[in-house]
């Protein structure tokens, strides 16, 4: 055979790239349908059954689960996140500040408070002050020392983001008001932080979400019976009933928060691409 009868031979022709993907979403539709039946055929529902849905057990947890340990939660989380944006905007402008030391010491906090665990804030707030200053009291008690630990946390966050924020609105926005006769200060009050907020909606609200979940650790302060939220309710239900249904319920009810204010940030930065094209 001659070199030009080679060339004159058909090439074979392998899977187009829309074929392999559609050969690859198989694979993977095929290898989760097989675990999901793996998982309900070795499963001992019977067991799973009696150990967290128990509907007289759950049925023992209202209202009180709603009326008091879903408000409880939903308080310590707002006033937790109003905290950390009053003071997450203090860091952030003082990130962009001209002025060194107040870049440093944002600089420090955001360093310091993003690299802790949340659990020990609420351990330092709960211990750590009262003995460093004897006879002072945190005002608010319980909810105070709940939206102090939960604002120190998410400070650090929400300056990056807030920073991030006005960073992103573009430097004609402050040469347009300076012309116009606004001061500096005016000008990012008035015209750049608002433009920011409709920038950072999104992440702001996601932050709540992961706060709604972080005030689990109001256990930690110790609490009465009056201040529990979600977590300490269903603790505390499971461990009087022997039954893990409290904690399930106390979970659903998380859910029933998170899911819709997930849904809405997902709304709200589908709404942000629109606008950007």
């Amino acid at each position: 055979m001659t070199e030009t009868d080679v060339r004159l031979q058909p090439k074979k022709k392998g899977l187009t790239r829309r074929q392999k993907r559609s050969i690859s979403r198989g694979v993977q539709y095929a290898v989760f349908v097989a675990a999901v039946i793996a998982f309900a055929v070795t499963a001992d529902w019977d067991r799973l059954q009696n150990q967290f849905a128990q509907a007289d057990i759950a049925r023992q947890m209202f209202p009180d689960v709603i009326t008091l340990a879903l408000k409880n939660t939903v308080l310590y989380t707002l006033s937790g996140f109003v905290v950390g944006l009053v003071l997450g905007m203090v860091i952030a402008l003082m990130r962009l500040s001209s002025v060194g030391p107040y870049r440093w010491l944002a600089g420090v906090y955001i360093e310091i408070f993003r690299g802790l665990p949340a659990l020990l804030i609420f351990i330092f707030v709960g211990v750590a002050v009262p003995l460093a200053f004897p006879g002072t009291e945190i005002p608010g008690g319980t909810y105070g020392k709940v939206a102090i630990a939960l604002g120190l946390v998410s400070a650090a966050y929400m300056a990056e983001t807030i920073r991030a924020g006005i960073q992103a609105v573009p430097k004609g926005q402050m040469e347009a008001a300076r012309s116009l006769g606004f001061s500096p200060a005016k000008a990012m009050v008035s015209i750049i932080v608002p433009q920011a907020f409709r920038i950072i909606l999104p992440p702001l609200t996601n932050e709540l979400v992961l706060l709604f979940k972080d005030s689990s650790l109001v256990l930690f302060l110790g609490v009465t019976l009056e201040e529990r939220e979600l977590s300490k309710f269903g603790r505390d239900l499971a461990s009087t009933t022997a039954n893990s249904t409290p904690i399930l319920v106390a979970g659903l009810c998380y859910l029933l928060v998170t899911i819709p204010l997930s849904f809405v940030v997902r709304r709200m930065e589908s709404k942000a691409q629109e606008a950007i094209r």
